[in-house]
């Protein structure tokens, strides 16, 4: 087994920008993998979810100055996820806390774009006031939950999803 890369090692460029209406349509092409859904419902969501969504992030960015932001590829524009951060939409779960997250492209996987744009999301929560964030992720999310290591959080709950009765974990990080 290859031990894991170290945060300072040579870590990619990222670009991330408040999502375009266009964005919805992207993040429907990259998301329609099961694999990148596997711990998201197992498929993508249909067009107008992804619509919905890019709209909230403009409202978030707007009126607090972070959202889930696009991710782009910094070598040609071309969109590969997103990432940022958000008021946690639900009533169960971290209720009134800021959630950050992050979903990218199969082909985008195991290269550091999670942790290097989760971290450069923590500067525009931090840059907005926010003092501490969390992240839930699905229990056999090993890729997510390594990204939550890197980013220094720290297990604090586990919760029983009231869709699909799944185990997640949800991780606290003070900004």
């Amino acid at each position: 087994m290859k031990p894991e890369k170290p945060v300072h090692a040579s870590l990619p460029a990222v670009e991330l920008r408040v999502p375009t209406e266009e964005d919805a349509l992207h993040w429907h092409r990259v998301f329609n993998d099961p694999e990148v859904m596997e711990f998201h419902g197992g498929s993508a969501a249909e067009l107008s979810v992804y619509e919905e969504l890019t709209a909230r992030q403009r409202k978030h960015d707007a009126q607090l100055g972070f959202c889930f932001y696009t991710l782009l590829d910094p070598a040609d524009g071309a969109v590969i996820g997103f990432t940022g951060a958000q008021p946690w939409p639900w009533e169960w779960g971290p209720a009134g806390e800021i959630e950050i997250g992050w979903r990218l492209g199969r082909a985008y996987w195991g290269k550091g774009y999670a942790t290097v744009a989760a971290q450069a999301a923590l500067e525009s929560v931090r840059a907005a006031g926010v003092r501490h964030v969390v992240a839930m992720v699905d229990a056999r999310n090993e890729r997510s939950i390594a990204v939550t290591r890197r980013l220094g959080m720290r297990q604090a709950e586990t919760v029983i999803t009231p869709v699909g009765k799944r185990t997640a974990y949800c991780h606290r990080l003070d900004v």
